[in-house]
């Protein structure tokens, strides 16, 4: 039993150290798998992290490269607008060479002119000794001088067949000519008779609408300067005063010629046009009424000294004629855009017609505030494209308004008070609130003071309708203001009323950054605006910068589309306030 219990004991020892191996084996072989697992790991954590550091350097190197390429992205952009800057600048340099020759070549134009009409003097000097002399010997006129003036009077006859009358006989003569001086008083008729009909001319043409009688009446004017400067060639007057005249008359020859040359083509004279023809009718008005007083009241001794270049009434007659010859209109433009008519469809033209009673009864409607004591009907007027009833409006104070009524609407378009302005008790801002507050009434809002400017004791204002965020100048009411009453004396909306419709749309091609910097660098911005504004018949859409170079003020105008330049003026002031040039 004790070597059965012995066996048995053998046989488990023999099986635990059997147990135990195999145990040991399974370890050993789970530490082989493990020590395996994780040298797989290792290395797949090896692999993702090589796989990780070529995804970050591809990843940096892309990043370069695009850092890289935006550079030269913007480096080329840079260039592209250095070189668009540079052309720009270029393109400006050649303007203002090109306006530098062409100043150049008219100054020289001038100059050659001056030298010819000096050399002319210098030989009429010579004449005039040479004459003098004759006379002192002979006691007769100087030789030549009629067979001159039978010419100048063909020549004359010759023009005026053009319609051109000469109208001698209209004059009143004080006395009978000498034999010494017939000639030259015969020729001094002569001018103030010319300057009589260019007189006329002139003042017909500054209302004259047809195109036909637009150019008889120019081509007369070209006959009357031209007959005019050829008469002055022989009278002995100081190298100034022939000077000025000539060029009175030579601009206005020159002027007759531009407008004959756009009716020519087609077009019509704008009133900033009219508005120069007048300025000229009224500068000959002063050198007719000079020439018709001398003509019919100089006396023989008179003409005698002039004749010898002794100083005395003609002679300080011609030379006032000379110093009115240089008078300059005392405005130019009163508003930016305030010579264009209307810009498309008269806006008056599909409204009802009203009558003269109504228009009456409208009338004191408009003026229900100004303590109006009665209004008479004076007949009926037609401004451009608008026709009015006019009324002749007395306050109780016996002041007088004159004011004109649409007969299409019954709208109010212009208005003018005749009271002076004594005193100076509100300011611009005061004024312009009690404009307003007038145009609110007549149903005219949303609008912007576009400019503005004081004469004495008055406001002048300027509204244009805002659309879009632009002033549209198209749609343009001019408001004058007294500083003494604080009261609207009078408005001119024509232009508003031709105009004025529902909507605009401000279109752009470039940005308003952009068509600043093709400004002259010279110029320094002060202020900007969008804007619609009238040119020739139709609107372009543009931006307003009102800039400063040294002392000098401008209004630059730029397409919107384009960059072009509209329209540039010049700020001016003067006795009648500010205005364009």
């Amino acid at each position: 039993m004790e070597e059965n219990k012995i066996g048995k004991n053998t046989s488990s020892g023999a099986e635990k150290v059997e147990a135990l191996e195999r145990a040991a084996q399974e370890t050993e072989q789970s530490a082989e798998k493990a020590e395996k697992k994780m040298a797989r790991a290792a290395a797949k954590a090896e692999k993702k992290a090589a796989e990780a550091k070529k995804r970050a350097e591809k990843a940096a190197k892309k990043a370069e490269r695009k850092a890289e390429k935006i550079v030269r992205s913007e480096m080329t952009a840079a260039d592209a607008a250095g070189e668009q800057q540079r052309i720009a600048e270029r393109e400006k340099r050649e303007k203002i060479a090109l306006k530098a020759q062409r100043r150049e070549a008219e100054e020289k134009e001038r100059e050659e002119k001056m030298k010819a009409q000096e050399e002319k003097r210098r030989q009429r000097e010579k004449q005039k000794e040479r004459e003098k002399k004759e006379r002192a010997k002979k006691r007769e006129h100087a030789p030549g001088f009629g067979g001159w003036l039978a010419a100048t009077i063909a020549l004359g006859t010759a023009c005026l067949a053009l319609t051109t009358v000469v109208t001698v006989g209209s004059m009143r003569m004080n006395e009978m000519m000498s034999g010494e001086t017939s000639g030259y008083r015969s020729a001094l008729y002569e001018m103030a008779s010319v300057s009589e009909q260019l007189d006329d001319n002139l003042e017909k043409l500054s209302i004259s609408e047809g195109a036909d009688e637009q150019r008889r009446l120019l081509t007369e004017v070209l006959v009357n300067t031209a007959v005019m400067e050829e008469i002055l060639e022989h009278f002995p007057v100081d190298q100034a005063t022939a000077t000025d005249i000539s060029a009175f008359l030579n601009k206005t020859n020159s002027y007759a010629r531009t407008l004959l040359d756009k009716l020519a083509r087609g077009q019509s004279l704008t009133q900033a046009e009219h508005a120069s023809l007048t300025y000229l009718y009224t500068i000959n008005d002063g050198l007719y009424r000079e020439l018709s007083q001398l003509s019919t009241h100089s006396t023989d001794a008179e003409l005698r000294a002039f004749l010898d270049g002794e100083e005395g009434t003609m002679s300080e007659s011609f030379s006032r004629m000379g110093k009115g010859t240089q008078a300059q209109p005392e405005e130019g433009v009163s508003a930016p855009f305030s010579q264009e008519g209307n810009v498309g469809k008269n806006r008056l033209s599909d409204l009802e017609e009203v009558s003269s009673s109504r228009a009456e009864e409208l009338c004191k409607e408009y003026f229900a505030d100004y303590h109006v004591r009665s209004a008479k009907y004076t007949g009926e007027a037609v401004n451009g494209e608008v026709s009015c009833y006019n009324f002749l409006l007395t306050q109780e104070d016996g002041t007088e308004l004159f004011a004109q009524i649409t007969k299409k609407g019954g709208k109010l378009s212009f208005f003018r008070s005749y009271a002076p302005c004594k005193e100076k008790n509100f300011d611009l801002a005061a004024c312009d609130s009690l404009a307003r507050e007038f145009l609110g009434k007549l149903g005219m809002e949303k609008i912007d003071a576009a400019w503005t400017s004081e004469a004495g004791n008055a406001a002048e204002i300027t509204y244009v309708c805002m659309h879009d965020g632009a002033r549209v100048y198209s749609d343009m009411v001019r408001v004058s203001v007294c500083e003494g009453k604080g009261c609207v004396t009078g408005m001119d909306a024509t232009s508003y009323l031709l105009n004025h419709s529902g909507s605009r749309a401000f279109e752009a091609g470039i940005s308003e950054a952009e068509a600043r910097g093709m400004l002259s660098s010279e110029l320094e911005v002060l202020s900007a605006h969008r804007a619609i504004v009238p040119v020739s018949g139709t609107e372009v859409s543009a931006y307003e910068f009102e800039c400063r170079s040294g002392e000098a003020k401008y209004i630059v105008y730029l397409d919107a589309q384009t960059g072009a330049e509209v329209q540039v003026w010049c700020v001016r002031e003067g006795e009648q306030g500010r205005f364009l040039r």
